[in-house]
């Protein structure tokens, strides 16, 4: 009887403690206001090319169903951006040397001929 006299007690606190919070809980006159979306705080550098410590600090805010896209598609699409022009770049250089190391190697050929007549 004892057990069951405490169980109605505990019960009447658990009501009571549910409706004080729902009833009395919002001092506002509307539902609570949205919560700001967490944003990347440490976004990639716009001043300059993104280097492998950026990468590897580069850290995702949670949203409610894993990462928010739109700052995952703004990080792989600069970093896309970027790889393509540095590999325009080395290729731009590679044909470049190329152009040198033919050059250089006609030039050493003409010597090498003369002192062959």
């Amino acid at each position: 009887m004892v057990m069951f006299l405490f169980l109605v007690v505990a019960l009447a606190v658990v009501v009571a403690a549910v409706t004080l919070a729902v009833v009395g809980g919002g001092e506002g006159d509307g539902p609570l206001p949205e919560a700001a979306p967490e944003r990347l705080h440490d976004p990639l550098p716009l001043d300059r090319p993104v280097n492998r410590a950026d990468v590897d600090s580069l850290r995702f805010p949670l949203a409610a169903r894993g990462y928010r896209m739109a700052d995952v598609d703004d990080a792989l699409t600069r970093l896309a951006a970027e790889l393509a022009e540095r590999d325009a770049r080395i290729s731009e250089l590679e044909s470049a040397l190329a152009g040198a190391q033919a050059t250089a190697h006609v030039s050493m050929e003409k010597p090498a001929q003369e002192e062959q007549q």
